[in-house]
């Protein structure tokens, strides 16, 4: 199937209408005809029915539309692409990150550099008090997130990290003494809350309020850096859970990381405004699938 039928097909897909088709396209009702008509004789089946009153697929092109649309998409924009890097012109694409993953997220971060030399990936930062802000904002057009996201206007796409949870608490804490540390020990201890308004479901990764058996947890201070969670944690107002990388890139003193017998898996993802998605996003996508998460 020629390029051209496929653009042909999937218009009249969208408008069902052989006149608007052909006007969109600058061509001729009969071209579009003769199209769709050389496109059924090659499939063996009808794709459009057609009536003097309307047109509508039919199952068959139903599903010839839904295979169809997302790999002419990719040629697309894969075209555009490479238009512009002809032109001398460097596409950017922001990715946001927290904290240290500029470094623990390399193994995705790089693969993507070298299967795209032609664009620029500049890293910005984000903060666990406004998550999805610079999504909504477009100051980053894709973003790392620790799971649940449950954003009717984002995509969660593939984890891009997976590990357990860490208790951070203060250096000479009575939990330090313990042989093993679990879930429902938090229940004798105050967690940190963010500062900021977020989603509940979200800080509930970090900062429950109850303990896997239901005991409830009491909520401390409240804190908008990861600067401010430590400071709170070293002064023994309260215990912390937290993920793999900041125990390996936050051993401060006045600190210890305890591992969780019971600990819940911490899983970063990516995500982006489902509106707003592009082919460099669905090529970063790609690289962090083929990489794989980083794992403890």
């Amino acid at each position: 199937m020629e390029l051209r039928d496929i653009e042909i097909f999937l218009t009249l897909a969208e408008e069902l209408h052989f006149g608007r088709t052909a006007d969109r396209l600058h061509v001729s009702p009969a071209r579009v005809s003769q199209s769709i008509a050389q496109q059924e004789r090659r499939i063996g089946a009808r794709l459009f029915a057609r009536t003097s009153r309307r047109v509508e697929l039919t199952p068959i092109g139903a599903r010839l539309r839904e295979d169809l649309s997302a790999g002419y998409q990719q040629i697309l924009d894969a075209t555009r692409t490479a238009s512009a890097a002809a032109r001398g012109e460097v596409s950017t694409l922001t990715l946001g990150l927290y904290g240290p993953q500029a470094l623990d997220l390399a193994h995705f971060v790089d693969l993507f550099r070298t299967r795209h030399p032609e664009v620029r990936l500049r890293i910005q930062e984000v903060s666990f008090t406004d998550p999805f802000g610079p999504l909504r904002a477009g100051t980053v057009q894709v973003s790392t997130a620790w799971l649940p996201v449950r954003e009717p206007d984002l995509t969660v796409g593939p984890p891009v990290a997976a590990e357990p949870l860490h208790l951070m608490v203060a250096a000479g804490h009575p939990l330090t003494t313990r042989a093993t540390v679990g879930m429902e020990d938090l229940a004798d201890w105050a967690l940190p809350h963010i500062a900021a308004p977020v989603p509940e479901y979200w800080q509930q990764t970090l900062s429950p309020t109850h303990t896997p058996a239901g005991r409830p947890i009491r909520r401390g201070p409240a804190v908008s850096t990861f600067q401010e969670v430590a400071a709170v944690v070293a002064a023994g107002e309260a215990v912390c859970l937290v993920h793999g990388d900041a125990a390996r890139y936050y051993r401060w003193p006045g600190l210890r990381y305890l591992p969780l017998h019971d600990a819940p898996t911490g899983t970063w993802a990516l995500i982006w405004p489902t509106a707003t998605e592009t082919a460099l996003i669905r090529a970063l996508v790609q690289a962090a699938t083929d990489a794989g998460p980083r794992t403890a």
